[in-house]
């Protein structure tokens, strides 16, 4: 499972990049579209450092903060989506995973506090 979680955490990084890409021009969109590469890509990074962690209370306090960042490219995304000329099939795929990664891991969070 393990394994499985950074390579999705992975793709859903590298899924935000390439939106970020795919945004057009303009002041908003650079705006918005950086936050959202900041949290999105930060989702991949703090799983793999979760997963790396020496501790149990650190595991926790890592996926924590995937939780964080996974919910703030919700937010980021939520406010793309009231742009115009956005890509909503990519936005609303990247939404439903983020979304999608915040489940799973609030539940991984949850049966490691049982622990």
């Amino acid at each position: 499972m393990e394994g499985d979680l950074q390579n999705r955490t992975k793709e859903f990084s590298l899924d935000t990049v390439a939106f970020y890409s795919s945004l057009p021009n303009g002041e908003v969109y650079y705006t918005l579209g950086k936050q959202l590469l900041r949290s999105g890509t930060s989702v991949g990074a703090n799983t793999r450092s979760a997963f790396r962690g020496r501790s149990n209370k650190e595991f926790i306090a890592k996926l924590g903060v995937v939780i964080e960042e996974a919910d703030e490219s919700i937010f980021w995304l939520e406010l793309l989506e009231k742009q115009q000329d956005i890509n909503n099939d990519k936005l609303k795929a990247l939404k439903e995973e983020a979304n999608e990664l915040v489940s799973i891991f609030v539940s991984i969070v949850k049966k490691s506090k049982n622990r």
